[in-house]
């Protein structure tokens, strides 16, 4: 089994946390979950937010779309996996993904489920860069989520508008390996007394 499938396996039942500050990122270092993803960031935070995911054993997952101060481009992408190296990274921009993937970083296509045209650009996309996973957002489709799972051939994590336990069920149930969630009524499944 290859790494990148591992770590969504260690998915504690099911759930990665993706957090949008630094006081609930602080609060899941202390925690079990084995895996982080960060959403909203600074450039001024990555390598912080790095080197305190490597202190504390967790696989850290920077969205780069969403770091402020820094254009999302090849240099960003060449300046984040040689100099702030985090475990992963999550984009919908191909050649970051694939870049990424050269210098060994685990990767995260996100799609987002608009309508047909936006499914066939991220076959499309899956078939371009091959990454180690892809995130369909919404994530409460079960139906897509299959399809994809099946098509894609990589794990699948189930992202966005997913607020109940039941959701979470059913996007597993479907296929997904496991879900994200900002959602941190729903990081309580997580098990942990200190989140």
């Amino acid at each position: 089994m290859e790494e990148g499938i591992d770590i969504i396996l260690s998915a504690i039942n099911g759930i990665i946390p993706a957090v949008n500050n630094m006081k609930d990122y602080e609060k899941l270092l202390m925690s079990p979950v084995q895996s982080i993803i960060v959403l909203d960031s600074h450039i001024s935070q990555i390598g912080a937010i790095t080197k305190l995911a490597k202190q504390n054993q967790k696989n850290v997952f920077l969205h780069t779309d969403f770091i402020q101060g820094l254009k999302n481009d090849l240099y960003a992408t060449e300046f984040i996996c040689q100099n702030i190296r985090p475990f992963g990274i999550i984009s919908t921009r191909a050649n970051v993904l694939e870049l990424a993937k050269k210098r060994g970083l685990i990767t995260v296509l996100r799609i987002f489920l608009l309508d047909s045209r936006s499914l066939d650009t991220g076959y499309r996309l899956l078939q371009q860069v091959q990454p180690n996973y892809v995130e369909l957002l919404p994530g409460l489709i079960p139906k897509m989520i299959k399809e994809v799972r099946e098509r894609a051939a990589v794990p699948v994590i189930a992202g966005g508008l997913i607020r109940t336990e039941q959701e979470i069920k059913d996007a597993l149930a479907a296929g997904a390996s496991a879900v994200s969630t900002s959602n941190r009524q729903l990081w309580k499944f997580i098990q942990s007394t200190q989140l």
